[in-house]
């Protein structure tokens, strides 16, 4: 893969749950309900962030075999 999905996914997900834990608790919610709609928070998060950075990493990707099929093309007809 062109970008690690996981750690940087992960990492996302991370500061999606501190972001959505401090904006419940000035919102005045109990800290059950702040931990549980920060946890489902950062579950959606993650899920978006790899879904996200596989189609960067698709994008990525056929960037690469495009790049490499016109040096080919452009190679061939130089000869």
């Amino acid at each position: 893969m062109v970008v690690q999905t996981r750690s940087i996914a992960f990492s996302i997900a991370v500061v999606g749950f501190f972001a959505l834990s401090i904006v419940g608790s000035l919102g005045g919610l109990s800290p059950e309900t702040c931990c549980k709609r920060a946890l489902f928070g950062a579950v959606i998060t993650y899920v978006a962030a790899v879904m996200a950075l596989r189609a960067v990493n698709m994008i990525l990707t056929q960037a690469m075999i495009a790049s490499q099929v016109d040096k080919d093309r452009t190679g061939d007809n130089e000869d």
